[in-house]
């Protein structure tokens, strides 16, 4: 364990972002749930844990720098990625978590349960039945079909001025070409994940 310690900590420094001691112990935490559950319900094809330090933490934590608002939905969430170590790190941020998978829903209320994060709610349905209580300021995927498809699915839950926060592997050129008028992309930034050597993009859209 002290190896994924020292793993996780070398990653945040090399991201330059502030992580207190609790904050890295809740990580870790939240990171030995995922290993427990997966063996069970096969919430992620990562098996190694260090690659789930990259892969999961710190390309999740990647994007921090850009989360400035207060109210964030994570949609097709799956095991709380990028939400739930978003919501370690901005205890003072909401973030709702959304996904259609029963199994990995239930992970996320025990991990809410076990790691105490006031800040977090979990939805189990698809993202076209949700009903929210208000709109986000922000709504993050890491998993989602396309930027059309999350466009046509979101767009009703965000507010007036907010945006829309795309995790993406190799710039997707042809998903832009196709989104609808009203949308523009404000800004993209190539992602730098400590020891992940595919491409990673954050795209940033908003109502035009």
């Amino acid at each position: 364990m002290e190896g994924i310690k020292q793993g996780l900590l070398g990653g945040i420094a090399e991201l330059g972002i502030a992580v207190s001691d609790q904050q890295v112990d809740l990580l870790l935490d939240y990171l030995n749930l995922l290993q427990k559950w997966n063996k069970a319900y096969n919430l992620t094809a990562i098996r190694d844990p260090q690659a789930m330090v990259s892969k999961h933490l710190l390309d999740s934590l990647s994007i921090a720098p850009y989360i400035l608002s207060d109210r964030y939905l994570d949609v097709g969430t799956g095991a709380g990625l990028p939400g739930i170590p978003l919501a370690i790190l901005f205890p003072d941020k909401h973030f709702s978590l959304l996904d259609s998978n029963g199994k990995k829903t239930r992970f996320l209320i025990e991990v809410r349960q076990q790691l105490k994060l006031l800040n977090v709610s979990i939805y189990s349905e698809r993202v076209e039945h949700f009903k929210a209580d208000a709109r986000y300021d922000g709504i993050l995927s890491r998993a989602f079909a396309s930027l059309r498809d999350m466009i046509d699915g979101c767009e009703g839950h965000l507010t007036e001025d907010g945006r829309l926060f795309a995790m993406k592997g190799v710039f997707p050129d042809t998903e832009l070409s196709q989104l609808p008028k009203h949308f523009i992309v404000e800004a993209s930034y190539a992602l730098s994940v400590p020891n992940v050597e595919e491409e990673r993009h954050l795209i940033v859209l908003a109502r035009h």
